[in-house]
């Protein structure tokens, strides 16, 4: 279904596939405390930073329903690697995608993680050809759901202790944007960033 040409290029960064490499970059995102805080998983050991990074390494394309890529973001003008960003096929009968993406702290504010959302949003609707494509995040990390809304996508529920995670229940705020909205929009919407930096 979908078999990108990488690198994947936004105003200001290159979307790549996992190189073997990357497994200090997977140590130095998923070994902090600040980027884990409100993922499902704790701080990883070196064994699941390893097995993380060779999964990472294997996701580049979208052939079956179950399938993801996760991409690594490069900052073209410094060639510092600044997260992860990742788009999932969850269902072919529905038509439906999920992105994600993580961020190191130190690149957080400027915008980046926008422009890597609203890729994977051009990605699954011009390339995947997906209806809908979702995004979720714990209620409390403003940070994530503040992108999700700046790429233009539609805050649907918020789920109420929903999920117990790492000891506590956890609410869900949970978006989506369908093919539709995203064409009406225009690739050079006010909203896309895609295109230019956020």
């Amino acid at each position: 279904m979908l078999d990108p040409t990488y690198p994947l290029r936004t105003a200001r960064l290159d979307l790549r596939p996992y190189e073997p490499g990357d497994q200090d970059l997977v140590r130095a995102m998923h070994t902090s405390e600040d980027v884990t805080r409100y993922l499902y998983w704790d701080v990883m050991t070196d064994d699941e930073v390893q097995d993380a990074h060779h999964k990472k390494m294997g996701r580049v394309a979208l052939r079956a329903e179950g399938d993801g890529i996760n991409l690594v973001a490069v900052l073209r003008e410094t060639c510092e690697v600044v997260g992860d960003v990742s788009l999932a096929w969850v269902s072919e009968a529905h038509g439906t995608g999920e992105v994600g993406f993580v961020l190191k702290p130190e690149f957080q504010g400027r915008g980046l993680a926008t422009e890597m959302g609203a890729e994977m949003l051009r990605v699954g609707f011009e390339e995947a050809h997906l209806h809908r494509i979702i995004g979720r995040c714990d209620a409390r990390n403003d940070g994530s759901w503040g992108v999700l809304e700046r790429i233009g996508m539609r805050r649907e529920a918020h789920l109420v202790q929903n999920e117990w995670v790492k000891g506590e229940w956890c609410d869900e705020l949970d978006y989506a944007l369908l093919e539709d909205e995203w064409r009406a929009r225009g690739v050079d919407g006010p909203e896309d960033g895609s295109r230019s930096p956020a």
